[in-house]
């Protein structure tokens, strides 16, 4: 099985799933960020948790949709790489991947706290060192790990090895920790409701003492607390009945933490004092400070005196133990699976793809996210708020392009796009999304916003530097660009070509096919030059419909048709000579077939186009291009057009006068030789008197181009077309380059290439190769090669 074939298991139901988003949502939400947007908003800070409420349920509206249509690991990654191509698709995986990173070590400092909080003044007797913390202070050189940070690595330490082994393990750790969490949650909240006071929301008579303009800030801050709708996406291939599953609970998940965050956030701006939640313990633990008003009142038993403070407080902090547990979990969850997909399409080394022989999961996209983690944990404890903030930043530019990937997916209507589940009120939903996540990034803080541009900047480097020669993955939206070209702005082309992957390790020929019964030759020598090469075939099926019939309605067409063609070139493959070479079949729907061909050439970034000679394309031109296109572009690579009467190539002509068409051609011969054993003749026509002259040009011309064991063949009679047909009767193809004489003057005295394909019998290969000529040379010239 190769690594794009790797395939996830789907262990996971739609409870574990709800308890995935839910449990990463919850523990940040409540436990670590209310008291620091309670300092920036006030009470109306329970505002601010639902406008970043409702921003994230229009964004999981279109993830849901996405994410039903294609439930592959990766989530946001695969829609937004597939959509817009792998320039994008480095983008939205390193920001989710690195903003999850982020985000699993922010959680997991916050886990460390609150285990550094439970234990406090527990000490444990150490022979010949006295009584030693659980969690103590470690100098490391000049880095000291606070007991926060060592409780941290812990804890990343533990998680990672839970998701190590496996999605089944996971996803029953994380259903019980939220059953849990949500049961301590819900008593908290029934008995902080006697305790609520109305009066205490209000500041002086009013629930914005920081004034309206902090809602919105307020909102950006918050936001980090919706993370965790996306990370089920990101877990889609490991869902069963991902279709239903997936959007219930995706929506359903940040509609309940919704309502969560709505009573418990209130709820604490009802018992807290807006004042307080300026003193650092209530800023770094408003939930604890919280619990010590609500249990604070004792009651008797059988005469004595019980109080419920300390089961209360330690019970709030065993909730947060488990919430700040939870939202690692999933997060490091969801972050190794985008690495595995970032992995499979090569935007990183796919050496990350492979899966564990026994637990079936991409353990080494897991441990490098561990690694990450706890070095982030280690060099970057002190800053956690900072980090949290650019890792929402990260997650909204990724929201963002995930409302553009659902619009191109929509518009270009690919034959694979089949979701289960689709967004209402299209495309007005898409477009509010990526307005209204592009317009949050406005109100974060300066430097979390630095630092999330910095590692978009080092993602498009990374895609430039590396990804772009390794991807094959090209996007649906700079195929749909490159496709139209001539309708498109200059500007638009112009970015796709500059953004689509290179491919330079593999060679490429296609080979475009009109009738798979009937043009096997073209894939045979199609595989003669990719066998050279080290290459591939790619044989594209051009299906031409009437100017009448939508594109639309022609992919529609190919549906139905692509079977047949797939099993017609299987045919064809079975029945022809191609060298081991790898082929690969596709069909393609066009108003223009020939124009089709160059739009296909540069799509798939092809070195080399073999196809047939064919009536109604304009060979009389002596060119392979059309008139038009000839004077307005050069070709995108190599051309051999072929005019196949009875492909054999045991005797090869090739006449030549030098040039650049002269040397492919002298390839093409080159290429026989070696793998087919052709015997090769090589033929200059020079002038009566010249022929001293003429053997010496050829023989130099042969050793230049590797053909140094040819047969030489001077011809002293100055007519070149009547010499080239009188050699090639003693051979069996005959391999003649295009000719570079302008349009105009091929119009006015005709075409060398034309009049000796009508007069000889053997097979014919026109080879031409992309040269850069001025217009006058386009119109004028007057080289006869």
């Amino acid at each position: 099985m190769t690594s794009g074939d790797e395939e996830l298991a789907k262990d996971l139901g739609l409870v574990s799933a709800l308890a995935i988003g839910i449990g990463t949502m919850v523990g940040a939400g409540i436990f670590v960020l209310p008291g620091i947007a309670a300092q920036q908003a006030g009470p109306a800070v329970v505002i601010s948790f639902i406008i970043g409420g409702m921003i994230a349920m229009i964004n999981a509206v279109t993830v849901s949709e996405l994410g039903t249509a294609m439930p592959k690991a990766g989530g946001a990654y695969y829609y937004i790489n597939r959509a817009l191509g792998p320039l994008f698709g480095s983008i939205s995986g390193m920001g989710d991947w690195i903003g999850l990173a982020f985000a699993s070590a922010f959680y997991a400092i916050g886990f460390g706290g609150y285990l550094a909080d439970l234990l406090d003044g527990i000490v444990v007797p150490i022979p010949g060192l006295g009584e030693l913390a659980l969690l103590p202070t470690i100098a490391l050189g000049p880095i000291v790990l606070t007991e926060i940070q060592i409780g941290a690595i812990l804890a990343g330490l533990v998680f990672v090895g839970v998701n190590y082994m496996g999605a089944k393990e996971t996803g029953g750790i994380q259903t019980a920790i939220v059953t849990l969490l949500l049961g301590i949650l819900t008593i908290f909240a029934i008995v902080g409701f006697f305790s609520f006071d109305w009066g205490t929301v209000a500041v002086d008579g009013s629930y914005t003492p920081e004034g309206t303009a902090a809602i919105l800030p307020g909102a950006a801050l918050v936001f980090v607390s919706y993370l965790g709708y996306a990370k089920i996406a990101t877990i889609g291939e490991e869902l069963k009945n991902p279709g239903r599953n997936l959007p219930i609970a995706i929506i359903g998940s940040v509609g309940i933490v919704m309502v969560i965050y709505t009573i418990l956030v209130g709820l604490l701006m009802g018992l807290i004092p807006h004042e307080e939640f300026f003193l650092e313990d209530v800023e770094n633990a408003p939930m604890t400070y919280a619990a010590q008003i609500v249990f604070d009142y004792q009651f008797a038993v059988a005469g004595l005196e019980l109080s419920i403070l300390g089961v209360g407080v330690t019970s709030i902090t065993l909730a947060a133990l488990l919430a700040t547990a939870s939202s690692a979990n999933a997060s490091i969850l969801a972050s190794a699976r985008i690495n595995f997909a970032m992995g499979r399409d090569k935007i990183v080394t796919p050496k990350l793809n492979e899966i564990h022989p026994r637990f079936a999961t991409p353990y080494r996209s897991i441990a490098l996210t561990g690694l990450m983690i706890i070095v982030f944990i280690i060099g970057l404890g002190e800053t956690v708020a900072i980090l949290s903030s650019a890792a929402s930043v990260l997650h909204l530019v990724v929201y963002a392009l995930i409302n553009v990937s659902l619009i191109v997916f929509r518009e270009t209507n690919p034959p694979e796009y089949d979701p289960d589940f689709e967004v209402p009120l299209y495309p007005f939903t898409p477009i509010a999304g990526f307005v209204l996540s592009l317009a949050l990034i406005y109100y974060m803080d300066n430097l979390a916003t630095a630092i999330a541009g910095a590692f978009v900047v080092f993602a498009i480097v990374w895609y430039f530097a590396y990804a772009r020669t390794e991807t094959d993955r090209e996007g649906i939206l700079s195929d749909y660009i490159l496709s139209r070209s001539e309708e498109m702005p200059d500007a638009a082309v112009s970015a796709a070509n500059v953004a689509k992957p290179t491919e330079e390790s593999e060679h490429t020929v296609v080979v475009p096919v009109s009738n798979p019964r009937t043009e096997s030759q073209l894939l045979s020598l199609a595989s003669v030059v990719a066998k050279a090469n080290g290459g591939r075939v790619k044989a594209v099926h051009i299906v031409e419909v009437p100017d009448q019939t939508p594109l639309r309605e022609g992919s529609e067409h190919i549906r139905r048709i692509d079977e047949e063609s797939q099993t017609l070139m299987n045919q064809v493959r079975s029945s022809t000579e191609t060298l081991d070479v790898p082929v690969d079949v596709q069909t393609v729907v066009s108003h223009r077939s020939f124009e089709e061909v160059f739009n296909v050439a540069r799509r798939e970034n092809a070195d080399t186009v073999v196809m047939g000679w064919g009536p109604g394309r304009p060979w009389s031109a002596g060119r392979a291009e059309r008139p038009l296109d000839e004077l307005t572009h050069d070709l995108p690579c190599d051309f051999l057009v072929l005019n196949d009467r009875g492909l054999e190539t045991d005797r090869v002509l090739v006449p030549t006068a030098g040039g650049p068409d002269s040397e492919l051609s002298a390839e093409m011969a080159r290429y026989m030789r070696d793998q087919l054993g052709s015997e090769i003749t090589l033929q200059y026509v020079v002038d009566e008197g010249e022929i001293a002259e003429g053997e010496a040009f050829l023989s130099e011309w042969a050793a230049d181009n590797g053909l140094e064991d040819a047969e030489i063949r001077v011809d002293a009679s100055s007519d070149v077309e009547e010499a080239i047909a009188e050699a090639a009767r003693d051979h069996s193809l005959l391999i003649i380059g295009a000719t570079e004489r302008g349009l105009l003057s091929r119009l006015i005295r005709g075409s060398l290439a034309y009049s000796v394909v009508n007069e000889v019998e053997s097979s014919v290969l026109l080879a031409e190769r992309p040269t850069k000529r001025s217009l006058w040379d386009r119109l004028f010239g007057s080289r006869n090669k």
